[in-house]
């Protein structure tokens, strides 16, 4: 898959905001910042129960699927039509109720922080960085907090609901908002997904992609600007920059 290439035009709107404006390296945190892929796809599907039984409501199983499905889709709302609710206040009850049960599992101790992340002080003594994930904003706000991570000046996950589904990554929507939050004219965005080349790409930025245990053997299918294995081979990158 081919990303548009987007990467002059952004770069120079943001050249013109401010002479001053800094580098910046960001990342995306699943699986970047903390271990593994990503949250386990039984947290949407409990979520989903407990909002079923709040309301009373009683799906068959073909409903059910359609209704714990990651996608804001056709499907999804054509189930919400069949049991009468409004598709997208159900979608944003049940992101709710996911993103509770996600803190809660990561309070309980459910993941850990990779273990090159002491990394993350030496590359915020030369840049700018930022946390940007399609994880929930609730979570990443509270893995920043829970694990004291201060050196991200920016954290930006997904929205609750409809739109924060459609910004998501390889969307550069989050992206974009991190480096004007942060004052950057150019970057790096550190992801472990062939989404986040696409991202970084149509943001205007380079890429760097680490491959750890979980995506050791991705077939990438796109071209990064560079990759790497942990977060320490990051170093020469941002100070040649």
């Amino acid at each position: 898959m081919t990303a548009p290439d987007r990467r002059s035009n952004a770069g120079a709107e943001r050249s013109d905001d401010s002479e001053s404006s800094r580098r910046v390296v960001l990342f995306d945190m699943d699986g970047v910042i903390l271990e593994g892929w990503g949250t386990d796809t039984a947290v949407r599907r409990r979520a989903l129960e407990d909002l079923l039984e709040d309301r009373g409501l009683t799906v068959d199983d073909g409903c059910r699927e359609a209704l714990a499905a990651e996608g804001y889709d056709d499907d999804f709302r054509a189930a919400c039509e069949q049991i009468g609710v409004d598709p997208a206040a159900f979608y944003r009850a049940r992101d709710r109720r996911s993103a509770k049960r996600t803190v809660s599992r990561l309070a309980a101790g459910n993941r850990r922080l990779c273990a090159d992340v002491g990394a993350l002080e030496a590359i915020a003594e030369r840049a700018a960085v930022g946390l940007v994930s399609n994880n929930y904003q609730p979570a990443v706000e509270f893995v920043v907090d829970h694990f004291r991570l201060t050196e991200f000046g920016v954290t930006r996950g997904r929205d609750l609901g409809p739109d924060g589904y459609r910004r998501r990554k390889p969307d550069p929507h989050y992206l974009n908002e991190a480096l004007d939050a942060l004052g950057a004219s150019d970057g790096l965005y550190v992801g472990d997904r062939a989404t986040d080349v696409i991202a970084a790409e149509r943001a205007g930025l380079d890429s760097a992609f680490i491959r750890r245990d979980h995506n050791a053997g991705l077939e990438l299918g796109v071209e990064p600007t560079a990759e790497v294995g942990s977060l320490e081979e990051l170093l020469p990158l941002v100070d040649d920059r």
